[in-house]
């Protein structure tokens, strides 16, 4: 088998109010799977995708270790992590700040240093991949919530990270908008790691799966087999959609 593209050993967080978020958490992702990363409110998925590009810090126990891209995961490699890895918040407000989409969606290939004939088509080729072409102009703040999550989306493809991790895309969506975006992940042919409670969508999207609960590991496999277990779900704060249910019976 290749080498991981991205490599979590022995990853343990605690928050500054002792509150302890992950514990001894170790797993690989490799080329091309989208991994879905499930769990009930409160188990640490947010806190883990945000440790995948060092917004957690370095970690300090000898024993952790994460790799991205088989580069780990230090102050000196910082940079480099953080232009192999392309987090979309939960929240887009929290990803859109500048005065317009073009400026929000160039904002990462300028920090990355690209030239402006490039960065216009990158911004040009992302809005495309999103549905959003012609958009450049509009303010970012006057979009609905739904154009304003695949803006975020946006900015995200058009750095080119080797490396998504999505936190609740379909979180607040319609059917409609939740189905765009849906199609939208499913172009990208990017390594995608998703924090979800959208089990339909972990369940059409993505081929393996990670349960976590209380900060630990619960079971990482094959993301059917995982979702479908009804008894496994309930035991973890989570409930097998109705809709897996019915599709389970029919085949």
């Amino acid at each position: 088998m290749s080498r991981p593209i991205i490599s979590v050993q022995n990853i343990s967080f605690t928050y500054p109010d002792g509150k302890k978020a992950l514990e001894n958490v170790s797993f690989d992702v490799y080329q091309g799977e989208s991994v879905a990363l499930i769990g009930p409110n409160g188990a640490g998925k947010s806190t883990l995708l945000l440790h995948l590009n060092g917004s957690m810090g370095i970690p300090d126990d000898k024993r952790a270790k994460i790799k991205i891209a088989e580069i780990e995961l230090t102050r000196n490699n910082l940079k480099e992590i953080r232009k192999n890895v392309g987090i979309v918040f939960q929240n887009p407000d929290d990803q859109l700040f500048m005065p317009s989409v073009f400026d929000d969606i160039a904002f990462g290939p300028i920090n990355l240093g690209y030239p402006d004939s490039l960065i216009k088509k990158k911004v040009t080729k992302a809005l495309e991949a999103v549905g959003l072409a012609h958009f450049e102009k509009r303010t970012s703040y006057h979009l609905s919530y739904g154009e304003k999550k695949l803006v975020s989306i946006a900015t995200i493809i058009s750095m080119d990270p080797k490396l998504v991790v999505l936190d609740e895309p379909t979180n607040g969506l319609d059917p409609r908008g939740k189905k765009k975006i849906i199609n939208i992940l499913k172009n990208m042919t990017v390594t995608k790691v998703i924090a979800t409670h959208d089990l339909e969508m972990a369940y059409e999207l993505c081929n393996r799966a990670i349960l976590i609960n209380e900060g630990e590991i619960i079971a990482i496999g094959d993301a059917g087999d995982i979702i479908e277990n009804e008894q496994l779900m309930l035991e973890n704060g989570l409930e097998t959609p109705k809709s897996i249910i019915l599709l389970r019976k029919v085949k």
